[in-house]
């Protein structure tokens, strides 16, 4: 298994298991959302350590939810009559028009958040969301995390990034996908998200 997924079927099971974690503990005044980075070149393992993950969590009666980004931006698409469209003539379509309809279709603040909270339901204890690298880069993983108001998530989420979460000296959050040059920083003032790891070696 590569180096930035090994052994982190067991380390999550660890740290979603905790009775602090799925109640929240010591996040109250922050946003319960979770990054777990690693790197883009292991994605086929970390789809099947999320899988493992999934599967553990609800043998030990945990309700559990996992959402992949481009399969729910495929759902938007075949919801507004797009998908069959896109699929059809792709390949005739110039890339600015293909990502200014994808872009538009999966906007975040009106389409893609509420469509992320309908999916990730009222009666869950922990979600799991993958594909921000799928959905790059007419979708970017910091649109999504600044239009989430600390209201909406109820629960535990854990966002799985293929790439580099850093926080800077002055509070500032960096998302940097692996082998771009740029970081997107996150805007919202309200948004507070935990490195996992970070997380797991505070929380013993």
């Amino acid at each position: 298994m590569s180096s930035s997924v090994k052994g982190l079927d067991q380390r999550l099971q660890d740290i979603l298991l905790r009775p602090e974690f799925l109640e929240m503990r010591g996040v109250a005044k922050e946003v319960p959302i979770f990054i777990q980075t690693y790197n883009p070149a292991d994605d086929d393992e970390l789809r099947r350590v999320v899988d493992g993950t999934e599967q553990v969590l609800r043998q030990q009666g945990i309700r559990v939810k996992h959402v992949d980004l481009f399969e729910l931006v495929m759902e938007l698409l075949d919801a507004k009559g797009y998908l069959d469209v896109v699929l059809e003539e792709e390949r005739d379509w110039s890339k600015s028009d293909l990502f200014d309809t994808l872009q538009n279709v999966a906007e975040p603040t009106s389409a893609l958040v509420p469509k992320l909270m309908e999916a990730l339901g009222d009666d869950s204890q922990v979600s799991l969301i993958t594909g921000s690298g799928r959905v790059y880069p007419f979708l970017r993983t910091h649109t999504i995390l600044e239009a989430l108001q600390p209201a909406m998530v109820r629960h535990p989420v854990v966002i799985f990034f293929p790439g580099e979460y850093k926080q800077d000296a002055d509070g500032g959050s960096y998302l940097r996908l692996f082998g771009t040059s740029t970081a997107s920083k996150i805007e919202n003032p309200h948004y507070r998200a935990t490195n996992l790891d970070y997380f797991g070696s505070q929380n013993p």
